[in-house]
């Protein structure tokens, strides 16, 4: 969904003179040379450290996750539907998790925690809360557009199920995990590769920093 148009002119944004930042794909030793050569004074780094023993992931996503990156089975897809932002979401594909299409709709479509509702004006002119994750019929009475609700998953409860802290309903219904990584997994393959048994975020560093030649 991208093409040469979205790419920043990085010499442009180094004569601003104002300190810059870089991210997507800039997680290896040679990431990190490359910015700082284009001016940039560091580089945002998530999946290295996504993976890292300090990481809040549950140990068994975790495990999981480091199993298919050392088998070469790990695969990441971006879901432009997922997020009720509308924001491209990338979701690590895993078993048992919202990733699958049975497991996701044998979810209940409901919206409880709210961090990512938007607000809007009702007819009274008091504010009011809607989302897309949650029941359609709620999100038009809102004033919500049905087709907007198409594919949303309820980021706010699988998220917090990836760290352990799931919530678990009146019915036994627990709510499942969405794992999202970075899509390139260059950096995270080649520091399994050193650390087959898993890294802690400081052997991350050692390696981001290490000599890229």
């Amino acid at each position: 969904m991208f093409g040469p148009r979205d790419a920043a002119d990085l010499a442009k944004v180094a004569e601003v003179g104002l300190p810059f930042w870089l991210a997507g794909s800039y997680g290896t030793p040679e990431g990190i040379a490359a910015a700082r050569a284009s001016g940039a004074v560091g580089v945002q780094v998530g999946t290295l450290f996504a993976l890292a023993e300090e990481s809040g992931l549950t140990p068994a996503l975790r495990d999981q996750l480091h199993e298919r990156l050392r088998d070469g089975t790990l695969e990441v897809r971006t879901d432009a539907l997922a997020s009720p932002t509308g924001f491209p979401f990338k979701v690590a594909q895993l078993p048992g998790t919202l990733s699958e299409t049975v497991t996701s709709a044998d979810r209940p479509r409901l919206c409880d925690l709210g961090y990512l509702r938007t607000a809007f004006v009702r007819e009274t002119g008091a504010v009011g809360y809607r989302c897309p994750a949650e029941p359609v019929h709620l999100h038009v009475r809102k004033g919500g557009v049905a087709a907007e609700t198409d594919g949303r998953a309820c980021l706010c409860n699988s998220l917090t199920a990836n760290i352990g802290l799931g919530q678990t309903r009146a019915d036994g219904y627990s709510e499942d995990a969405l794992v999202t990584l970075g899509a390139d997994l260059d950096g995270a393959r080649r520091l399994a590769a050193l650390h087959p048994d898993g890294w802690t975020a400081r052997q991350a560093i050692d390696w981001l920093f290490s000599d890229p030649t």
